[in-house]
């Protein structure tokens, strides 16, 4: 029988936080389960040309395992060394079950533990489980007329090609937000002629980016220096939230330097209209490139707006509602992900066979974004409302961390078998997450995200402070959980 004490489904940062955590608490009993044949999550999936980090790489790291970077926003290949850094220093690739892809999880309330079917790989079971798959994991690709009948080559952004040389092609890419943003300036100048389908512009500011020298390395390989700049860049990022929820004049000084950015690197009125968003900046995800906008300007780049949005695929490529019909090569979906509804992309049943599916069928929701009533020993890393738009996520999860660890470690020295929250406190987090979010610029800022789930609740982001969510976290409260 494949039985553990602890399951932890995703080897991204997520999982690997996880695993670390576990192993400094003492607890080694532990499998990693990856539907993938590979190690590591989102840095080692998303290979598109261009792909990086927009978060500071010092920032973007884990507390324990501090790394030399080349720059401050640091490039996939990078991110890449540095998963794989992670993976072998704290011994990990010996932990995890590859090709385990979950197709369903069940609670067995008799035995106090979980069962996790993968299908080929057979079934799991573990007392606790920590669901670590990430909220950017499950692509989106839109349906359109004909679309099965196109003979030119489509991949979404998330599994790219490289075996397809895109080089002197008639490409077009679909979609403009974080990701088209990184590939629209790389490959540019490579293709034939590239169409750009954008259904909403969003808000770009520049990317302060910067090489880091030889020195500059040497000390970031230094824990105390990595620390501090790390602990600079933090709470330079921190004071962001207070112009997405609490300052007008600050979001609006802020929307006015990104307007005078698009005027500057774009010299055509009618272009530069077809880029300015109709919403308050931050609304969407801001998006940092310095190199986005004078690609958009070159010759061969042609942007397609609303009022020429793809209405139907055929043979040879797409024809627009304005009645064009445009000859493409490849279609590179750069779509995005059902990060909000689809939380968990796998069927869960609780306690008394609840389904996860019912308990979500109005919205996501979750006691600290991490555990749920009626679903013992189970936690979900970047969970509903765990999202944080102005610094890094990193620093959410391994806040989500002290919590998990608590619990379980509560449940082992009490000699008990299972801990779940109370639906009272679950009730009374999420109202005050809903009541909180209703003052900021997500809700107010007069767009669609993909922030938001199908019943319009904003379910990606945290509405305050990361410190507010780490204070929150610190420490299980026993009043808030049963334990049996």
């Amino acid at each position: 029988m494949q039985s553990y004490q602890v399951l932890i489904i995703g080897s991204g940062f997520g999982g690997q936080c996880a695993a670390v955590n576990l192993l400094k608490a003492g607890i080694d009993d532990f499998r990693l389960l990856e539907r993938r044949d590979f190690f590591g999550g989102t840095w080692c999936q998303n290979t598109y040309p261009g792909a990086a980090v927009d978060v500071p790489s010092p920032l973007y790291s884990l507390s324990f395992a501090p790394f030399p970077w080349t720059q401050m926003f640091a490039g996939q290949a990078e991110l890449h060394r540095y998963t794989e850094q992670v993976i072998e220093r704290f011994g990990l690739r010996d932990r995890v079950e590859l090709q385990a892809n979950v197709e369903h999880i069940e609670w067995d309330d008799g035995a106090k533990r979980w069962a996790v079917y993968t299908g080929t790989k057979g079934t799991y079971y573990a007392q606790f489980l920590i669901n670590a798959t990430g909220p950017l994991s499950q692509p989106v690709v839109p349906h359109f007329p004909g679309q099965d009948r196109f003979q030119g080559k489509t991949f979404h952004t998330n599994h790219w090609d490289h075996s397809y040389d895109y080089r002197g092609k008639r490409v077009a890419i679909v979609g403009s937000g974080a990701s088209a943003v990184q590939v629209i300036p790389t490959i540019a100048a490579d293709v034939a002629h590239l169409h750009v389908f954008q259904r909403t512009p969003h808000w770009v500011l520049p990317r302060p980016d910067r090489k880091f020298g030889r020195f500059q390395r040497w000390l970031l390989g230094l824990k105390p220096a990595w620390k501090l700049l790390r602990w600079m860049i933090y709470w330079q990022f921190e004071t962001r939230i207070i112009a997405f929820k609490y300052s007008k004049p600050a979001i609006h000084m802020v929307q006015n330097q990104a307007l005078k950015f698009l005027k500057r690197q774009v010299a055509d009125p009618e272009l530069q209209r077809k880029l300015t968003p109709d919403f308050t900046i931050g609304c969407k995800r801001v998006l940092l490139s310095n190199t986005y906008y004078p690609a958009l300007t070159r010759a061969n780049v042609t942007l397609h707006s609303r009022d020429q949005a793809i209405v139907a695929l055929d043979e040879t490529g797409i024809t627009t509602t304005d009645g064009q019909h445009i000859d493409v090569d490849l279609i590179i979906w750069s779509t995005g992900y059902d990060a909000t509804d689809g939380v968990i992309s796998y069927p869960v049943s609780g306690k008394n066979g609840i389904k996860l599916r019912d308990v979500w069928a109005q919205y996501p929701r979750a006691y600290l974004g991490t555990s749920l009533p009626d679903f013992p020993n189970l936690f979900i890393v970047t969970g509903p409302n765990t999202g944080i738009g102005h610094t890094s996520a990193l620093f959410i999860i391994e806040s989500q961390m002290n919590y998990i660890l608590d619990c379980i470690r509560t449940v082992q020295a009490k000699g008990l078998r299972s801990i779940e929250v109370r639906h009272e406190a679950e009730r009374t987090y999420t109202q005050m997450i809903h009541r909180e979010m209703e003052r900021t610029v997500w809700k107010t800022g007069g767009c669609h995200s993909w922030y938001q789930s199908r019943s319009g609740h904003v379910i990606a982001m945290f509405p305050g402070f990361s410190f507010s969510f780490y204070r929150l976290t610190r420490g299980l409260k026993p009043a808030d959980h049963i334990l049996s």
